[in-house]
């Protein structure tokens, strides 16, 4: 199995990602990026532009252009953080709606496709949890051994 597990976890993950981009897209009017912005805001809670960009692993500049794009169509809040040099952000009731509408398409969709292939979209979701934990779990070890 050489390189193929690394292939089918890379090509399946690309692959959903596009979906859920055209899927948006056509549905909703928004990019899956966008979109993720929104979600990761709504799920961090009030945060700002630097939690905001670890969350996504993206640079800050980045979320900086897409959190301006969103301020700038209603969707996204951002102002002076009360500390220091950096901005918090909340979302609007308008981009709260869109992300839970967003939320609920894309789950419904999911769950549909995992289902027809024959595996519970629970038991799916256990083994996935479970797969981030042991990245996680990985990453903290190759920390601590540096």
């Amino acid at each position: 199995m050489s390189g193929e597990l690394a292939f089918e976890i890379h090509a399946l993950t690309a692959r959903l990602d596009r979906a859920a981009d055209r899927l948006l897209s056509a549905e909703m009017g928004i990019s899956y990026r966008r979109f993720l912005v929104l979600f990761m805001v709504d799920r961090l809670g009030a945060s700002t532009q630097r939690a905001l960009a670890e969350a996504l692993d993206v640079s800050e500049p980045s979320v900086s252009r897409m959190t301006g794009l969103l301020e700038s169509a209603g969707l996204l809040e951002v102002r002076p953080a009360p500390s220091g040099n950096r901005r918090s952000l909340s979302l609007t009731p308008q981009g709260r709606g869109l992300a839970q509408k967003c939320e609920k398409l894309l789950s419904h969709r999911l769950a549909r496709v995992v289902e027809n292939s024959g595996i519970p979209a629970a038991a799916f979701v256990r083994h996935t949890r479970r797969l981030s934990a042991a990245l996680d779990d990985a990453a903290q070890t190759v920390g601590a051994s540096r």
